[in-house]
Formats: structure tokens, sequence, C-alpha cells
């Protein structure tokens, strides 16, 4: 039987867990490649399976360091893991601009290759080239350290937002609108004062209820803030270092570089892409902004603008006078525990697979762990860290452990969040069956033969449509039924659900205009490099959505996605419009013919295939925009 990994059971372990085992693994690389680089003739097939081997050694090292560098309580241990997170990327970028290895590769012969290796072949082929290993010499040299680099300013970015966390002090009387249970526990300090700070749950808590518009401005000032000044030199240096690899490589921008193996494939599509969302949200959006202007000066008579600390709140208020929907009574229906086990219940039902709880040593106290388990056999494992703690990862995110490769490793992946332990708001709830989707697509995808095609392996602007796909069954009455219940057990009602997804239709074409702004700083910060990160991040948004962001602050500096998704936020909506004409291939969204179809030629293939085949095969035809339009009319009028 595979074992799934076995972390320490001794507190003490850990470290040398988080760096010898990356340091042992990285030199299992360096064996490989000795080995490919030795002279011996080999056929394709060998080739390919020396760099599978290879592909594991080095993916493991990297996504087991990576998650003990944003989860683990002890700093001495995220520290370590970080550094071994930075060697792993260096040594990715010293095998990618490695001449020897890519004339190896580039000479062989796929000539009796089946479909899957032949396509791993090309793959390669292609990587090496984005990587520059047909460059001279010191062009190679001078990529590995711009590689280097990126990767040491991109992990320090993200630790920076991970421990910039700050407080606010606000007087009791002054949060008047928060749920009761939202302060209950907190102490007053002995100012008198209550402390708010800038995680997540807090934030999410100000914004949608406090009624006192100063605080909210004030917290979200404080949240806008995270990160800065520290982040500011190191951004602009990231820009710099990432436009220098994409002209040494022979592209015009970053947005070239990294849309160049995407969906989008250059950044003039992405550009005219989010001219698209422009024109189908303008609108709509301008209504719904009139309407919130108007409401907002139902409480400030002289206000003149709705800012980013007013939106939520808002939108709230709008929806419990026009829709009959109070967030508080939607989270009397969900309490954490009941909807992790509705979660796991909805989409064992969906997948086909159960979730056996297993007691194994793991980071922290608060972490479950599952076995995933499809017609009595183990396919893989996931672990969930699901709550708020001092130095952990502040945001949602599913991270992979180890890749799936048949009859070697099972896939394993790490959810993490911030959730409370008592009741949930609905967005909450929302973004774990978001987050959810990626976990399940990493383990149903990860029976593969080849571990660069093992779980979320396909476009990266296409990663996110079965997760935001999956967000559709908290909007069903039949689904939250079978969770969401009150104390007493009745269920939430459906006629309340009804109003629920009324009430959310209207401010999304506003909410979508918010993405847009995200999207626009994501791409332009990249393609301008402005000197003034500020003011670049003020015009995007100013020209993206009609709600204002607060004035003087910095929230670029906190935005993460900058690191992992590049000049590539864009891919948030691109999935979402295949998100939306993917449901339009369920026959109900508890069908089990659809769902079982969905997970076979959607999550099951990895990234054995093109998105577009992948979704093709599933509709039975290429996917196109009609849905998500249709989607995105408003209800506001």
């Amino acid at each position: 039987m595979i074992e799934p990994i076995a972390f320490p059971a001794e507190p003490t372990d850990w470290l040398d867990f988080a760096t010898a085992r990356t340091d042992d693994r990285l030199a299992v690389v360096d064996g490989i490649v000795a080995r490919l680089t030795d002279g011996t003739s080999r056929g394709s097939l060998e080739l390919l399976q020396l760099w599978n081997d290879l592909q594991i050694a080095l993916r493991t090292s990297r996504s087991e360091a990576e998650v003990l560098a944003e989860v683990h309580p002890d700093r001495v241990v995220r520290e370590g893991a970080e550094s071994r997170t930075a060697a792993a990327e260096a040594k990715d970028a010293e095998l990618m601009t490695d001449a020897r290895l890519g004339a190896l590769f580039a000479a062989a012969d796929a000539t009796g290759l089946d479909a899957d290796a032949s396509r791993l072949l090309e793959r390669i082929r292609r990587d090496f080239r984005r990587g520059g290993a047909d460059r001279d010499a010191g062009t190679r040299e001078r990529l590995r350290e711009l590689a280097a680099r990126e990767t040491e300013l991109g992990v320090a970015f993200a630790r920076n937002i991970r421990e910039g966390r700050r407080e606010i002090r606000v007087a009791p009387d002054r949060l008047a609108g928060l749920p009761d249970d939202f302060l209950a526990g907190r102490a007053l300090g002995d100012d008198g004062l209550v402390a708010i700070s800038t995680d997540n749950l807090d934030v999410m808590a100000v914004m949608n209820y406090v009624r006192d518009r100063e605080i909210r401005t004030e917290l979200r000032a404080a949240r806008s803030e995270l990160a800065w000044p520290e982040n500011d030199a190191i951004l602009s240096e990231l820009l710099t270092v990432r436009q220098q690899h994409a002209e040494l490589l022979g592209y015009d921008s970053w947005a070239d570089y990294e849309t160049d193996d995407r969906m989008a494939g250059s950044a003039a599509r992405v550009a005219s892409f989010l001219a698209e969302v422009d024109e189908a949200t303008r609108a709509a959006a301008h209504t719904e902004y009139d309407l919130l202007l108007a409401r907002l000066r139902d409480e400030h008579p002289d206000a003149v603008e709705v800012t980013n600390a007013d939106q939520h709140y808002l939108l709230a208020r709008m929806h419990e006078e026009r829709f009959a929907v109070d967030a508080q009574e939607v989270r009397r229906h969900l309490d954490f525990e009941r909807v992790l086990g509705g979660l796991l219940s909805t989409t064992g039902r969906l997948f086909d697979i159960e979730y056996v709880p297993v007691d194994v040593p793991v980071w922290h106290r608060d972490v479950c762990s599952y076995d995933v388990v499809r017609a009595g056999e183990r396919i893989g494992r996931i672990h969930l860290d699901l709550h708020p703690r001092e130095g952990k990862f502040n945001h949602a995110a599913c991270f992979p452990l180890a890749p799936g490769v048949r009859g070697r490793m099972l896939p394993e992946a790490a959810l993490v969040c911030n959730f409370p332990r008592g009741l949930m708001e609905h967005r909450e709830v929302q973004t774990f069956f978001h987050e959810f989707g990626h976990l399940v697509h990493d383990i149903l995808g990860g029976d593969q033969e080849w571990a660069p095609f093992s779980g979320v392996a396909t476009e990266w602007d296409f990663v996110e449509a079965p997760s935001q796909m999956l967000e559709e069954w908290v909007w069903d009455a039949e689904v939250l039924s079978s969770f969401a219940t009150d104390d007493s057990g009745a269920p939430i009602p459906a006629d309340l659900v009804e109003r629920m997804r009324e009430a959310e239709a209207f401010g999304r074409a506003l909410l979508t205009r918010t993405q847009l702004g995200h999207a626009r700083v994501s791409y332009h910060l990249h393609m301008d490099r402005p000197d003034d990160l500020a003011a670049a991040t003020d015009h995007w948004y100013e020209v993206s959505t009609p709600v204002r962001t607060l004035p003087g602050t910095h929230s670029y500096a906190s935005f993460g996605h900058l690191t992992g998704y590049g000049s590539c936020y864009y891919t948030y909506q691109w999935s979402l419009v295949i998100a939306r004409d993917l449901l339009t291939g369920f026959a109900g969204l508890l069908d089990e013919a659809s769902a079982a179809r969905y997970r076979r030629e959607i999550l099951e293939p990895g990234g054995r295939r093109d998105a577009a085949d992948l979704v093709e095969a599933f509709l039975g035809r290429p996917f196109t925009v009609d849905a998500y339009r249709q989607w995105m009319g408003s209800t506001a009028a």
C-alpha cells in the first residue's frame, strides 16, 4: 500500500523535516541530472521516466517547504522552510536553463510514445524554451540570477503580509451593529477599548455590520496599509526583475511571458478581455452605485461618494431592506462544524468519494486530516487548517503537498483558511466551497502516470473555474437544507435562500468592477512599472469602479496575488466565464450522472488535456460567454 506523507510526531523534529528533507530531495534531483547527462544513450521513454523521478523529488520538496513556511506555528521552522522554498525554486530555474538537458530532450524522438508521453515531451521542450536553456551561457546565468531574486522578493513580500497584522482600538459602543457573538470573550483593555485587528474575520465583520462609518473607514485604511511601507521597495524591484527576465527570453513584457502558455496566449488578449468585462458590467454597476450612494445619504446626508469602507455595509443593508435578507438570520444557520460536515457530505455525494478521519501527526492541533476514499480504496489525503492564529497565512488557499503518481505516490494537499469557530457568514461558506473545489481537483486529478500532469495542472487561467463553479452549491436550497440548520435543527427556509439568491444578484456588477480593478492593477503594474505605485494603483481602481478607494492608502503592498498570480489576476474573471458555462452542463446540482461526467471529463484528467478540450468534452461544444453575460444581469433597477 502506498503511504501518505509521515509528518513528525515530535515538535523538535519539525525544523529538520522542513530543511534536511528538502535538502535530501534536491540532492536526488542532482543525482538524476548527473544520470541524464552522463552520455549514456537512452530511449525517449527512459528519458521521460527519469524526468518524472526528478519532478517528483523537486515538486514534493518545494510543496512541503512552501506549506510549512505559511502555516507552522514556530517562526524558526517557518523561516527554515522559507529558505528551502527559495532553494527549490532556484533549483527549478537552474534545471530549466541547463543547455545539456534542453538539448537532450530537444533531440528525443517521439516515435512510439503514447499520447500522454508525447504531450509530456512537448511540454518539457516548451518549458526549456521558456526557461532559456537554448540561450548563450551568459544569458542563462543571468536568467538564473533573476529567477533567484524573484523568489527572494516573493517570499519577503508574502512574509510581510503574513506578519504585518495591525490593530485599531475602539470604544465598544462604536461597534453597534456587530453580531453579539463577535464581541463575546473580547476583554476590554485598561483604556476601556476593544482591539479590532486587520485579520480577515475582523475586517469582514466590521465592513458588513458596523454602523459607525468612521470605524469602518479606520479599519479599512489599516487593512490597506498592511505590509506598507515594507513591501513598496520589494514590489518595485520585483516588477523590474520580472521585466528583465521576460526581455531576456524575447518577450515584450512579463504579461506576455506569463500568458504564453495559458488560454489567453498574450498580454494583448488579456487587455481585450478586461475591456469586455468592462463593457459587460459598466451600465449595471453605475445603476447599483447610484442606489448605494442614495442609501448612504440616508445615514450621512452630506456624503458625496461611496468608498470601499462603505460598499459591503450598504449592500448588506439593502439586501435587508429590498430583499428581506438579514445576514445575522442567515448566520444562525451556518455553524462551522455543521458547514464542515455539509461540505464533506455534499462533495462526497457529488464525486462519489468518502472522507475518513485519520489521527496523524500534523503541524498544529487545529488541523484535521482525512483519507479520501473511493470504492473502498484510499486515493489521497487532505489536511484542513481552517482557523486563524498568529503567524499563519491570513487568507484562504489550497496548497499541494505531493503530486499523485499512479502506483508510487498518493496526491496530498492542505486547505488553509481563516474561518470562525462558531457562526459563519454566508460569504465565508462560499469561500469554503471555492477553496475545497481546488482541493478536490488536486485529489481527483491525482491518478496520473506523469507527475507534471497531476492534480490542478491545467492552464493557470482555467484553474479557478472548477472552484468557482462549486460555489453555486451554496446558493441551492436543497443543498443548504442538508446542513444549514439552526440550534433547534430547523433547516434554513427555502424562501430565505431564494431571497438570498435575488439579493446576491444586486451588487454583483459593482463587485465585479472591484475585481476588474484588481485585475487591471495586477496587469498594468507589470506592463507599466510606474515610479509611483500608489498613484498608478489609485488610477486603475478609479477607472474600473465608481466605488472609491480610501485616499492615501497603499493596498498594493498587501495584494498577495501579485506574487503568485503576477500580472494575471484576470484569471478569476476568465475562469468565471467558463465556470458559468460549465454549470449549464448539469441537469441539476445534485444530478449524479452530470456530476460523474464532470468528474470524468474535467477533474480526473488533471493536465493531460488542454483546458478548452476538457470543457468541450463536458459540454459537447466550445465554451461561450453567454451564461456569464446572462448571470451578470442585475436586479438593481
